[in-house]
């Protein structure tokens, strides 16, 4: 409410305060407030992400996705129209070289009570290897889980994964992209003697090429690219700050050699809080007891325009060009005056000449 009052969403209106996207952010974190206190402690940790909102850098890093989302979106078709093509590829020609280790689940389903006499094929399915008491079998003749071969329990973690095409796309979806080789990495390594080595090799090959090298370097040189001209462009605004004056314009070697300095002109001259306080006293002030240059500044703060803010202007700047001007006057009538003093010189010498030519 706090905030909804200082930045006047209820003076705007409902269909205002709908499109304010300050306002729908603390709406949506007072909901996960909400949630996290009556449904589940889980929704508490969502609160973390104020501090991506928060922070400058972290906020670019989410932007340099978002910017250039299409892009990324139609490099990320094109990718997936590749691992489709190489998917029908597999499919067709190299269907048994898809073979994948997989982890099984242990089976520690314990063994039932056989009280029941009804209990026999699925008894006889499921526990066939187990010794039963009272039967003639020779329980030495069975052979201990523990004692089974290791390359039996290897063809056991073995699957074939491209029965399907589906299954295919699966595969090399999720194993090609993620390996660093791509999907020849995961898949069975040929003999060289085999007839299909060659086509192997150039499968293995374009696949690595034209998806991991060229495909996703491309998603990740957009988002790098976005990302060092969000910085740069960071970095641009700070040094406007640092050299601009945010009421004139002016940049900071304006004032070299002036006798006001850049920061005395930002801090006494053109300080912004200033002018923030002369509109907030405009705003605040009964219009009946207004100057005339509130008047003035009031009418066009209603038709939001700035022509009254002194832009590329200052009056350091004017008084020094002015005593500037003043010096070079000065200057100029004591070189005339002395321009003055030797004409009269030499006229009296002239004269003086043409006296002396005469008595002659």
């Amino acid at each position: 409410m706090s905030f909804v009052g200082n930045c006047g969403t209820f003076t705007r209106g409902y269909k205002a305060m709908i499109m304010d996207v300050e306002f729908l952010y603390h709406l949506l974190y007072l909901l996960i407030c909400a949630l996290g206190l009556f449904v589940h402690e889980f929704f508490y940790s969502l609160l973390l992400f104020d501090l991506v909102y928060r922070e400058e850098t972290l906020l670019n890093v989410i932007k340099s996705v978002t910017r250039n989302g299409r892009s990324i979106i139609l490099t990320a078709v094109l990718a997936l129209i590749l691992v489709y093509l190489f998917s029908i590829v597999g499919y067709l020609f190299f269907k048994d070289d898809f073979i994948l280790e997989v982890d099984k689940l242990p089976n520690e389903t314990l063994l039932p009570d056989r009280t029941e006499p009804g209990e026999t094929m699925t008894g006889e399915f499921l526990y066939s290897d187990v010794c039963k008491a009272g039967s003639s079998e020779n329980c030495s003749s069975i052979i201990p889980s523990d004692q089974v071969l290791p390359e039996e329990m290897e063809e056991e973690n073995k699957e074939h994964t491209c029965e399907t095409l589906l299954m295919c796309i699966v595969t090399v979806l999720s194993h090609g992209l993620r390996s660093g080789g791509g999907v020849g990495d995961v898949l069975r390594k040929p003999s060289k003697e085999e007839p299909l080595f060659a086509a192997r090799v150039i499968y293995d090959l374009l696949f690595f090429f034209m998806v991991i090298i060229i495909v996703l370097n491309l998603i990740f040189g957009v988002i790098i690219d976005t990302f060092a001209d969000l910085r740069s462009e960071k970095q641009k605004k700070e040094e406007i700050l640092k050299t601009t004056c945010f009421i004139c314009g002016l940049e900071r070697d304006k004032f070299d050699n002036k006798t006001v300095t850049f920061e005395e002109h930002i801090k006494e001259e053109h300080n912004m809080w200033h002018y923030l306080c002369f509109i907030v006293l405009v705003k605040v002030k009964d219009s009946t007891e207004y100057t005339g240059p509130e008047s003035y500044v009031a009418e066009m703060i209603k038709e939001r325009n700035l022509d009254w803010f002194p832009r590329m202007r200052a009056m350091s700047l004017v008084s020094s060009d002015s005593e500037g001007e003043q010096n070079e006057l000065r200057n100029l009538q004591e070189k005339l005056e002395s321009t003055m003093k030797l004409v009269t010189n030499l006229s009296g010498q002239l004269s003086e000449l043409k006296d002396q030519v005469r008595e002659r």
